[in-house]
This record gives structure tokens, sequence and C-alpha cells, in this order.
């Protein structure tokens, strides 16, 4: 597919009301996440809270998501707010930030992911412009916190308690969840059963607090079958499956067959 991606393409696209996946990795493999950029996902999360990406491969990987055609997005570590806007000035168009579990930790992510006067991001989007060929800085500016977008991870029982609070914060933009932490906890450590009753229950109540809050509700599936089923419950920004998991199936699939 074309290499051409319109800046701030993921926050245009999600704006305007369309249901937008994206690809999820954790393997620090530029080549890896421009292939899949090039298959069609519309974006690309580089996993640097669970996943192997650190500063120097995040420079490589944001750089080739945008040449395969895709938006590049990071998952930052706990409360590493620092990275989320440096992420942003590498080139990510937006920053998932684990455990937001209430309004103050949803004003300390705002805080680094947005210029004034919704926040108090530095100024330093070097490569952030060069990737999207921007060559007057007032240019960037202007766009910026509309065009990379803040998505706040749900993933307790303080954040869904707090998700209202969370999601009317001024400079968040989305409301993602964590379904796999958030059934943990829910479960207060006994299971990971997404479907459970009260998991599904806490997944709706949070997709109609962000909208409620005309914010975006996000989530992470992690098979096709479920994003759909989450497309039609509302969700619009939903990230499908993870690069080691489809390189474990796939493999075990192609095992299988020569085995007969």
């Amino acid at each position: 597919m074309a290499a051409n991606v319109a800046a701030f393409s993921l926050a245009r696209r999600l704006r305007a009301g369309e249901t937008v996946f994206s690809a999820w990795t954790t393997l620090a493999s530029p080549l890896l996440v421009e292939a899949m950029a090039r298959e069609g996902f519309a974006a690309v999360n580089l996993d640097s809270q669970h996943g192997m990406w650190d500063v120097a491969s995040l420079i490589a990987g944001i750089g080739a998501v945008r040449a395969g055609g895709a938006a590049p997005l990071v998952r930052v570590p706990l409360e590493d707010f620092a990275l989320a806007s440096r992420a942003l000035d590498l080139g990510a168009e937006a920053i998932i930030a684990p455990m937001i579990n209430n309004g103050s930790d949803a004003r300390r992510f705002a805080a680094a992911a947005k210029y004034p006067p919704l926040g108090e991001r530095s100024w330093g989007p070097v490569r952030a412009m060069m990737l999207q060929g921007a060559s007057a800085p007032t240019d960037y500016l202007r766009e910026a916190n509309d065009g990379t977008l803040t998505m706040a991870m749900i993933e307790t029982p303080s954040a869904l308690n707090n998700a209202a609070d969370i999601a009317a914060t001024p400079g968040i933009d989305a409301l993602f969840v964590g379904p796999y932490d958030l059934a943990t906890s829910l479960s207060a450590g006994k299971a990971q059963d997404i479907t459970a009753p009260e998991v599904e229950r806490a997944v709706d109540e949070i997709c109609a607090a962000a909208k409620k809050a005309g914010k975006i509700p996000g989530i992470y599936c992690r098979d096709p079958a479920r994003a759909l089923a989450m497309a039609k419950r509302g969700f619009r920004f939903i990230a499908v499956a993870s690069d080691l998991n489809i390189v474990r199936e796939g493999t075990a699939a192609i095992l299988k067959a020569l085995k007969g």
C-alpha cells in the first residue's frame, strides 16, 4: 500500500466518527511495525510498558510506522509522563498511559502531553515535525493539542469509579480499557476472565462514560472476533492482537499443518 499518511491522521479519523483498528506491538522491531502498517492497519501501537521498546528503538519504530502509511502510538510505562512528552516529540500521534485511576492522574497525564492552555508540554517536536513535513513551528503548534491524543487506561476498580471524572478532565481525549488488568483487579487477583459478567458491565460503563463526556472509547482485544464485537458495542479505537501472539499462533498453525 502507499506509504503516505497525513499529519495527525489518527485524531482526524477518530474525531470524524470513524472506528479505527490498531496493531499492537511488543517486539522492538522497526521492520515488523512497518510491515504491519503496510498491510493496512491505520495505526500501530509500540508498547514500552510491557514490551521491549526503549527510546532508541522508539525513534526508529515511530519513523517506520509512518513510512508504512500508518499513525504511530506509544504506550508509556507506569507514571512515565516524561516519556509521554518525549514520544510525542519523536512523532507519536497518541499516547496510551496505564493505570490512570483518578482525576489527579489524568491531569498530570494531560499536563505532560498537551501544550498550554491545556497542559504544560515543553516545546521541542523536532522529529515529529520532520516526519510530518512541517517546516513552520506555528503550523505544528496550532494543530498539536487536537492532533495528538491522550488515552487514559481504565484498569482498576478505582479507575472505574472515577471514569466520569477522568473523562471530564480537559486534555484527556479517550478512555482506553485494559481488559486483562481490569478483570484481574475486579476479581481481586483470582482470575483474568474478560467475559465475566462484572467485567462486561464495567466495559460498557467505561464506554458510556467516554461517550457522555464527548471522548473516544477505546479497548484492547486479543482477536478479531472480540474486536468486531467491541465495535458493535460502541468502541471506536480498538487495538487488536499483538505481534508476539500473531507470530506464536502463526507458527503453531504451520507446525500443525506440517504434522498432518
